[in-house]
């Protein structure tokens, strides 16, 4: 993705972005340190934003993190949701933060098996 491309994402996503003055249902906070971009978190956040616009879902803030402290993982997708725990992802491919926005954000159901750190495991069963 070059330069231009980004821009015009960016100038999408603004316009079309929630007013700062609600509270957005849902956060995606992408890792935009250098060993996320390095690992393609700029491919993932593109997709994010593509994801949303195709779907036309709303109550969504997508937003850039700088190092979130995993660069192995990277790139590295929180999802914060009010009244819920913070998930964080790894290693999300762009094919990766579409099944999460389908699974996840859509559907309710965590995507288990792509969570890192302790905080962020499967409920016991």
């Amino acid at each position: 993705m070059n330069l231009d491309e980004l821009k015009r994402i960016k100038e999408e996503t603004l316009r079309t972005m929630t007013p700062r003055d609600e509270q957005p249902e849902t956060k995606i906070v992408i890792g935009m340190g250098t060993c996320g971009i390095t690992a393609g978190a700029r491919q993932t956040l593109a997709a994010a934003l593509e994801e949303i616009r195709v779907r036309n879902l709303t109550g969504i803030t997508v937003a850039q993190a700088g190092c979130m402290g995993l660069c192995q993982r990277e790139p590295l997708v929180d999802i914060v949701r009010p009244g819920s725990q913070i998930y964080r992802y790894g290693d999300v491919t762009p094919d990766r933060m579409k099944q999460i926005i389908h699974q996840h954000i859509v559907n309710d159901r965590p995507v288990y098996d792509w969570l890192v750190g302790t905080r962020n495991s499967a409920p016991e069963r």
